[in-house]
């Protein structure tokens, strides 16, 4: 039986830009099942040949003078809505923390009705430094208060004032298209045809890859057509002209493409291309995704242990947020300028950037069939 195996091509070193979109709650809408296991063990990560990555993010293990480092963790995990996912994203934490044992885990139950609440108790415990909230609406309501080092899970909204001590990293989709925008620009791609679907998640895509190609390309916009059950003869006559095409779909609808399309045409996509499973259609696409799924063997990596129980692809990412997290929150603890703070993280080469958002650059790899 053929698989699809994501092959390692390499780490990409053009960072994003800091506009990435301020739209709400991605990590929720990604996961509406987020503990849903599949039934079987975690499958044995395949292992890409990877070139060393950048360890300058090593940093000494940070001590407050009155005591041990005191983390508070500030978590829905009560929440109907998104408990599910604040219990993953603690699991990641947890595990990271069990690893890197150099602070004490305060964490503390906070929805959006109790976010105030929860934070000033964290605060009146003696934390350090707090990770989350997870929810905008959360995030937006702590953000007056937050006098230690906190870190968002999820995008800062506009309204927000600025706090010099609140930071934000999140899994959102336009990082990813704004990069898969440079990538091809840098690859030489000077026509790129752009694919999208009729769903909010490849609305957002598609614009965050146009707003990108724009910049690149000194205003030029990219051919764009909606993929639709009978848009293929179009589709295949604006691919006659492109040099490359950008797939803002699922991974159904890009194999249906991309199997009509010319074997030679080089197709990129999104980190929603790679899963388990995934259709022998989509051999030869290049993707970005986490170096917790492409460079499992990386030192930086396989330190951290994976999920006790099988977790979707997709809901994963978020326990390797929990990982970051833990790593990113210790840093900024111990940071007296924290600008230009880099990871090395498994969820990507992390830094912060404009805004206090840190950006995440992901490595490429090529989708190929393995034989058994």
């Amino acid at each position: 039986m053929q698989r699809l195996t994501p092959l390692l091509v390499g780490v990409l070193m053009t960072w994003l830009t800091p506009t990435m979109a301020q739209t709400p709650d991605y990590i929720i809408q990604s996961n509406t099942a987020p503990l849903k296991l599949l039934g079987q063990p975690a499958p044995k990560p395949l292992v890409p040949a990877a070139a060393p990555r950048d360890a300058s993010a090593t940093a000494a293990k940070p001590q407050p003078a009155n005591g041990r480092l005191r983390v508070g963790l500030l978590l829905p995990t009560g929440s109907a809505t998104l408990g599910e996912a604040a219990a993953v994203v603690r699991s990641g934490v947890e595990a990271a923390a069990s690893v890197d044992q150099n602070a004490e885990l305060v964490p503390i139950d906070a929805s959006e009705d109790t976010a105030v609440a929860s934070y000033r108790q964290a605060l009146a415990g003696g934390v350090n430094v707090v990770i989350g909230p997870l929810s905008r609406g959360a995030i937006a309501a702590v953000a007056p208060l937050v006098s230690v080092p906190t870190l968002a899970l999820n995008s800062i909204g506009r309204e927000v004032p600025a706090n010099p001590k609140l930071f934000s990293l999140s899994l959102i989709v336009e990082g990813e298209a704004r990069q898969v925008a440079r990538l091809m620009h840098e690859d030489g791609r000077a026509n790129p045809l752009l694919l999208f679907g009729a769903d909010n998640l490849s609305q957002r895509l598609r614009q965050a890859f146009i707003d990108e190609w724009r910049v690149l390309s000194r205003g030029k916009s990219p051919m764009a057509l909606e993929a639709k059950q009978d848009s293929l003869p179009a589709i295949l006559q604006a691919a006659a002209g492109a040099d490359a095409v950008f797939m803002a779909l699922d991974a159904h609808e890009a194999g249906i493409v991309k199997t009509a399309l010319a074997p030679e045409l080089p197709v990129y996509g999104t980190s929603q291309l790679n899963g388990r499973g995934s259709a022998a259609a989509l051999a030869g696409v290049r993707v970005i995704d986490m170096p917790w799924f492409l460079m499992p063997e990386h030192p930086a990596v396989k330190r951290y242990p994976r999920p006790a129980a099988a977790l979707t692809m997709q809901t994963e990412r978020l326990y390797a947020l929990g990982v970051d997290a833990w790593r990113l929150a210790v840093l900024l603890a111990g940071a007296r300028q924290p600008a230009g703070l880099r990871l090395d993280g498994v969820t990507g080469d992390l830094r912060l950037g404009r805004d206090r958002l840190f950006e995440r650059q992901l490595p490429m790899a090529v989708l190929s069939l393995e034989q058994p």
